[in-house]
């Protein structure tokens, strides 16, 4: 928790995936300019992908919260780099799934009504 509440780590972590998303890191200068970084870092991983719902509050890492939603995001920015073919690796976390949408005739779901399934128990 408290190598990570100031920014840095996080800043340089999402530099790694995508060069230049956090320009300036701030390294002194006090709470607000550590509380700079965090936004710097969530502002990016939202750029990278990372949907709104996943990403932590800030008050969750520097107030210490909810340390599992930054647990969460840090996740969530793993799986949003599979999204990214310039990212080789390490990943963190599967990969997310594909769509796999399929289309049935009018026939295909006609005979498929007539089949009794495992779930019904026979």
């Amino acid at each position: 928790e408290d190598v990570i509440r100031d920014g840095t780590v996080l800043c340089q972590l999402i530099n790694k995936l995508a060069p230049g998303s956090v320009p300036k890191i701030n390294t002194s200068g006090g709470q607000f300019k550590m509380m700079e970084n965090i936004n710097s870092f969530q502002a990016a991983a939202r750029a990278y992908g990372v949907p709104d719902v996943d990403v932590f509050q800030t008050v969750d890492l520097w107030e210490k919260k909810d340390i599992a939603q930054v647990t969460n995001t840090i996740f969530a920015l793993g799986r949003a780099s599979y999204k990214h073919p310039e990212w080789i690796g390490p990943w963190l976390g599967p990969k997310p799934a594909d769509e796999n949408k399929r289309e049935f005739t009018e026939e295909q779901l006609k005979a498929g009504q007539s089949i009794i399934g495992l779930q019904a128990g026979q």
